[in-house]
This record gives C-alpha cells, structure tokens and sequence, in this order.
C-alpha cells in the first residue's frame, strides 16, 4: 500500500471529503437503482447470473467492460447424490450471498475508517449459517421458510490504530447487504408466463 499523507487505502481523502460533503447536500444524486438477471442453463439448478448497468442519480451508467457473469449450480457431491448427471462444482447462490455479506461488511467498515480517520491494517470477515433445505426440496411448507436458516454468525477480525469494537459493530451494520439481509423487505414479484395454462375443458 502507498499511502501518502493525502491517500490512505487507495483513496484521495480531499476528493473522499467532497464527495461526502456533496452527498450531504445533494441526497438524489446519490440514489442508486441496481439490479441482475439470471439465466436458466437447461441444467437443474445451473443458472447464469449477468451484471452490467446501473443508474446513480437518475443517470444510467452502463459500458462494455461493465459486464460481468457468474456461473451459479450447487456441490457437487450433493449433486451427484442427487441424480444430476455428469455433475460439476459451482459456486452456490446461498454461500456467493455469504460471501457478498462478508464483502459488504468489509466496505461498511472501512469507509467509515477512512472518514473516522481510524488506519485499518488487517481485516477479515467470516460469515456461516446453518442450512435446511427442507423448504427447497418441497418437503416442508412455506409457512416453515423461517426455519431454513437457524442463524447468521459474522466474526471479525480486525487490527488498527484506533480501532473500537462497538464503533466496528456499528459500522458492519452500516453496510447495505447486512441491511439486506437483517432488515424485512419488500418484495414485489411478477411473473411474465411466456407459455398461456391451458383452460380446463
């Protein structure tokens, strides 16, 4: 890391401090609208998830280097348990949100360092749950889907001048995936059926 006295963690603290000062007087032009779409492969639980534009402040942002793919399926033993045939290694969408959790707690943490003048050194974050996938398989209801998962453990590990663990603990909560995922929300979905049901005779 090259860290001079106007940057610190890759980042120009006059430009940080501005942009902050302008988020705080100018909220709409900080707004963002994100999304991604996943494709079926044709393979049980394959699915190719695409990431490209997003708008910020009303602007949509988008350019060709901008587009990135994951390829989602699940383990490969429970697969081959499974019946799936020839069956390979992918990420799985459940640990790939883990991992998004652990990522964005990282961000929420070290923002608010950079603004709290607080010097980082080490820090990873470890995120685990218990999974049940009785609702998935249509062996339980979905009056039980909060039985799926029993808990969300986050550990950190974190070393710096400065550091607090209250003032952490409050930052990790800043970030916008743990507010994903702790918070209830909203979630308005609607079905495009390409195909019509065919009507009772």
């Amino acid at each position: 890391m090259n860290d001079t006295n106007d940057t610190t963690h890759g980042v120009n603290l006059e430009t940080f401090e501005a942009f902050a000062g302008h988020a705080a007087e100018n909220p709409a032009d900080i707004q963002f609208e994100l999304e991604a779409r996943s494709t079926y492969e044709g393979t049980c639980a394959h699915s190719l998830a695409t990431i490209d534009s997003y708008a910020l402040g009303g602007e949509t942002i988008e350019r060709d280097t901008r587009e990135y793919t994951i390829p989602y399926g699940g383990w490969k033993e429970v697969l081959d348990a499974g019946g799936w045939v020839g069956a390979t290694d992918r990420m799985e969408p459940i640990e790939v949100a883990l991992s998004a959790l652990a990522s964005c707690i990282n961000v929420g943490i070290t923002i608010n360092a950079i603004a709290n003048g607080v010097d980082v050194e080490h820090l990873r974050t470890r995120v685990r749950t218990d999974f049940d996938p009785a609702v998935l398989f249509g062996l339980a209801g979905l009056d039980e889907a909060d039985s799926v998962f029993e808990n969300v453990e986050v550990e950190i590990e974190i070393d710096g001048e400065g550091v607090d663990e209250e003032q952490i603990d409050e930052w990790a909560q800043r970030a916008p995936v743990y507010a994903l995922v702790s918070l209830a929300q909203d979630v308005d979905v609607t079905i495009d059926a390409k195909t019509p049901v065919a009507a009772d005779d």
